[in-house]
Formats: structure tokens, C-alpha cells, sequence
């Protein structure tokens, strides 16, 4: 990523009544919530504003989030002492995170192709092995099916190859996988395209 382009993101998560993305879950994470016991230990993986973490927590599951980006994690943080919730949240790198426990459910949307193909695959491996049994990721990537919008194609350096994400989990239960290309839009940013893999996936043993 060029120290010289910022993303749009990093603008709209400094103004506090701008909505970057969205102040709603993602729909998979409560579709497939009621897998996991509550409370249970979650971690949000490049959680932006929080919209899937705060919801979690309000749940009253366990959460750790973090993103690389500062602007994020203080707009997160601010939007929960606003709601009087409790998010672990904190600024880190998933290239370079250590896990220090496992967990029940780890999710991550629009976030794995921002970091090399290594990068992703690595940090994956390495999720997989720190969920409990029983444990579901819930997993948002997108893929190379249709070229980068201009919006993100500086920093999308890691596109993945259509089901190749599913490869990683042909050792687990996967109870969900969609591959699908969708109109998208955000705060000074045109409508534009992307393609995406979306797999929910079970620890089976």
C-alpha cells in the first residue's frame, strides 16, 4: 500500500455522524449466530466502525475486535461509550497478530484481500487452528471476477481466484459458500462493483 494514497474509509471514519459502511450486522453473522453458545468468545477481524461487533456484543457474547486503522478503532470506541457497550477493541495488523485464545466464532468481511494472498491465507491457517471445536468463521473476501473498483484498487493486493478461500476449509464442516458480484456505494464514492466469496465454516474436530 503506497504511503502516498489514503483510502476513503480513513476520511469518513474521522467524522463521527458519517456512516462509512454500515450501522447494521451483516446479515450471515445473524443468520448463523445461533450456532455458538452464549456468551461466547468472538473476534471481529478488521472491524472498521464496529456495526458486527457492536451487535455481537449487545448479544452478550465476548468481543475482541481490531483494525489497522487508529480512526477506526476511536470511532469504535467512542460509538460504544455512547451505547454504554463493552468491545475489547484495539489496533493491530493481521499480518502480523499473535492469537492469545481461541475462539467460538471469528469473522472478517471485506478485509482479507487488503494484505497479500500469503498474508491472508497465513492469518487464516492460523485462525483456524486458535477456534474452539464447534467454533464457526464467517469469512468475506473479495475475488478477481471483476477488476477492482477505482475506490479500492490501490490497496486490494490480494484478490483471491474465485472458491479459493473454500480451499482452506476442505477440512472443516462449511455450511454456507456463496460467490456472487454485487453494486456497492459509499459516502463520496460512486456506485461500483465488486466480486466476492462469502463462506460461513464449522471446526469439526
Amino acid at each position: 500500500m503506497s504511503d502516498n494514497l489514503v483510502p476513503f474509509w480513513e476520511k469518513s471514519y474521522q467524522e463521527y455522524d458519517t456512516i462509512t459502511f454500515s450501522n447494521k450486522p451483516n446479515s450471515t453473522i445473524a443468520e448463523f449466530e445461533h450456532l455458538i453458545g452464549n456468551p461466547s468468545k468472538v473476534l471481529d477481524v478488521g472491524c472498521g466502525e464496529g456495526q458486527n461487533a457492536i451487535y455481537l456484543a449487545k448479544q452478550g457474547h465476548h468481543v475482541d475486535a481490531f483494525d489497522l486503522s487508529e480512526h477506526a478503532i476511536a470511532k469504535l470506541k467512542h460509538i460504544c461509550e455512547l451505547s454504554n457497550v463493552q468491545v475489547n477493541a484495539f489496533v493491530a495488523d493481521l499480518t502480523t497478530y499473535q492469537f492469545e485464545q481461541c475462539y467460538d466464532m471469528i469473522t472478517c468481511f471485506g478485509t482479507l484481500h487488503f494484505v497479500t494472498k500469503n498474508g491472508w491465507k497465513r492469518f487464516i491457517n492460523n485462525a483456524k487452528e486458535y477456534t474452539n471445536i464447534g467454533g464457526i468463521h464467517i469469512i468475506q473476501i473479495f475475488t478477481d471476477t471483476v477488476p477492482a473498483s477505482k475506490d479500492i484498487a490501490p490497496f486490494a493486493i490480494g484478490l483471491a481466484k474465485d472458491e479459493e478461500v473454500k480451499e482452506l476449509y476442505a477440512d472443516w464442516e462449511i455450511l454456507q459458500f456463496k460467490s456472487y458480484v454485487f453494486e456497492d456505494e459509499h459516502p463520496n464514492v460512486p456506485k461500483h462493483l465488486h466480486a466476492s466469496n462469502k463462506i460461513v465454516a464449522r471446526k469439526v474436530k
